[in-house]
């Protein structure tokens, strides 16, 4: 039985999607977040949540509770952007020495409901649309609209997002979530049996202030762990790690994603995502927050001010009335 409504959690309008296996709380009026992800079978709660946390707080850093959804993510350099036609210079909201502009505005911008489903699925439509009414705009003068589709059902919840360009310029595309995973995810477990097993490529080496140096680097020892399933993300530092996204084999089928494993109770969470998104950046908090952060991007780090051809960074661009669309599951086994 499927049940997708609207309820307050924790006195702020949200919509909670249900179904016999899962529970989901998504916070439309803070850009569309998952504040909680929940598997009522297993006991696994996916994403960072704390019961007790007041909603002004989590709203105060909105980035590190539950999945927030972001463009343009991560930094641009200086609050540079170079599209092909435009250049454009955004506030810079990260303090000496990286001054840059870090995960841009639309995961903390208020989305709309567009509809409730409950038939086939339990699901929400939820959209944003971004236009001179915005306090941004005078920035990033691009009007688009944003929409995100949020399903469950017993094999998980799925995450489709989509921007629209609606002006007459070329839209920059980047897009990410800065997913946090809970740890431990499994009730009553220990946090120092989490391993974390992700198909990686070379790792793009980062300067002091978090950019690309446009170096690719081959794996180490250190690096091998997420290939051989053996990384522990938590109870140590994990620092802005970005390799190139590859796809691994899992239970005999194609899977582009990571997964998350309990070693005691052999429960996991994996995590699929869609080709779109190219590479992944691991970080911690420096490891002792209770989570920890497999974010997929659709582009590198600071990727349109890059000299490497855009096969390699994988910046796009979309025409107008033109959508880019990238998808995300998660599912507990």
């Amino acid at each position: 039985m499927y049940s997708a409504k609207t309820v307050m959690h924790k006195g702020l309008e949200c919509i909670e999607l249900s179904c016999d296996s899962y529970s989901a709380i998504v916070a439309h009026t803070l850009g569309g977040n998952v504040l909680r992800l929940r598997q009522t079978q297993k006991n696994v709660e996916v994403f960072r949540f704390n019961a007790e946390k007041p909603i002004d707080e989590i709203a105060d850093s909105i980035e590190i509770w539950g999945l927030p959804t972001m463009y343009f993510p991560n930094r641009l350099d200086n609050g540079v952007l170079k599209a092909s036609d435009y250049t454009y210079h955004l506030p810079v909201n990260e303090k000496a020495p990286f001054n840059n502009t870090l995960h841009g505005f639309l995961h903390r911008r208020p989305y709309k409901i567009e509809s409730l489903e409950s038939e086939s699925c339990a699901k929400c439509t939820i959209s944003y649309l971004y236009d001179e009414n915005d306090e941004y705009f005078e920035f990033l003068p691009i009007k688009f609209k944003a929409t995100l589709e949020l399903s469950l059902d017993e094999n998980g919840l799925l995450h489709k997002f989509t921007l629209e360009n609606l002006s007459e310029r070329k839209m920059p595309i980047s897009v990410a979530t800065h997913t946090t995973i809970n740890a431990p995810f499994v009730d009553g477990a220990r946090q120092e049996d989490i391993r974390l097993k992700a198909q990686i490529g070379k790792k793009c080496e980062l300067d002091t202030r978090c950019l690309p140096t446009e170096n690719l680097l081959e794996l180490t020892d250190y690096d091998r762990e997420y290939i051989e399933g053996t990384k522990q993300p938590v109870l140590k530092v994990v620092d802005n790690e970005m390799y190139l996204a590859e796809s691994m084999e899992l239970d005999g089928k194609k899977f582009h994603g990571i997964y998350a494993e309990d070693i005691a109770s052999k429960i996991r969470i994996e995590y699929e995502i869609s080709d779109e998104y190219g590479f992944w950046i691991f970080w911690n908090q420096q490891g002792f927050e209770g989570y920890f952060c497999p974010e997929p991007m659709s582009a590198m780090i600071n990727s349109p001010n890059l000299a490497m051809d855009k096969s390699q960074t994988g910046y796009r661009e979309i025409d107008p009335a033109q959508s880019f669309s990238a998808w995300q599951r998660f599912s507990v086994k």
